[in-house]
């Protein structure tokens, strides 16, 4: 059955906008980013974060070369020609293309930065929240889906969770650079504050009897995907609004994280036609 949906306050309490913000962002430890599509979204979207390059000689294609050392060069960056093993270490074994990035500590955003980025798309919030997925491969990957399908950021608590890393950067293929990602001490009480914004909260349940195609996906919502196996914790279920399972046919009963939030984020795109060829974000 789809879901009734009332209006919620559209206002911002002293959790929400008119809320004073104390102090520097938190940043997490310097990390290094690499492969050419990472590195090069690294330069383009945030060249002031990189603290130097690396680069193997012979590796880089001419083209991705040309354009890293352009703009390592109109942004004063630091190049140094290392060993091949120099950066098979330092991307731990992950495969570098011939080009890691030394940058400052992942910068965090917070979770009023998601709902102000929402208000001046002029598009109604959507959100993915995370919680405990620990698979670097599944969270960027995640990341990359949700800045693919509109969202306006992600959301992750400090513990439990893997945090903003070289991996994580390689599987959203840089996607992290341009998706806002909160990081908060304490996901139920975040997802109380989101309601109090105005945004509906649903998670992927793979035990509920609503299939993700009858509830009502267009207005301001959060989607809350939990880790797999485990799902969303039943503490966090408690706070969320409705649950939503994926209807499948086969004989595996549950998806890959990953998957299971593109899945859901297509829906929420459909439905607010931000899926079709040509639609704007």
């Amino acid at each position: 059955m789809a879901r009734q949906r009332s209006s919620r306050g559209s206002e911002r309490g002293e959790r929400g906008g008119d809320r004073e913000r104390g102090g520097d962002r938190e940043r997490g430890e310097q990390r290094y980013v690499y492969g050419v599509n990472p590195v090069l979204e690294s330069l383009r979207a945030h060249a002031e974060r990189v603290e130097r390059l690396l680069i193997t000689e012979g590796q880089l294609s001419a083209k991705a070369a040309a354009e890293i050392f352009s703009r390592a060069r109109d942004a004063g960056i630091r190049v140094d020609r290392v060993p091949r093993e120099r950066l098979a270490v330092l991307a731990d074994g992950g495969v570098h293309q011939g080009v890691v990035a030394e940058l400052r500590g992942f910068e965090y955003a917070d979770v009023q930065d998601l709902l102000d980025a929402a208000e001046a798309s002029g598009r109604p919030a959507l959100l993915v929240v995370l919680d405990g997925i620990q698979d670097p491969h599944n969270f960027g990957a995640i990341v990359r889906s949700a800045h693919a399908l509109g969202a306006h950021g992600v959301v992750i608590a400090k513990d439990r969770a893997v945090p903003v890393t070289g991996v994580v950067a390689k599987a959203s293929a840089g996607a992290v650079e341009h998706c806002p990602i909160a990081r908060v001490v304490n996901l139920s009480r975040t997802l109380e504050e989101l309601k109090e914004a105005g945004v509906w909260i649903a998670a992927a349940d793979p035990h509920s009897n609503e299939p993700m195609w009858n509830a009502r996906l267009d207005g301001p919502l959060a989607v809350v995907v939990g880790a797999e196996g485990a799902g969303v914790r039943q503490g966090v279920l408690e706070h969320c609004d409705f649950r939503l399972r994926i209807p499948m046919l086969g004989q595996v009963g549950s998806l890959n994280a990953s998957v299971s939030a593109a899945i859901l984020l297509y829906e929420a795109a459909r439905q607010r036609g931000t899926s079709r060829p040509g639609a704007g974000r």
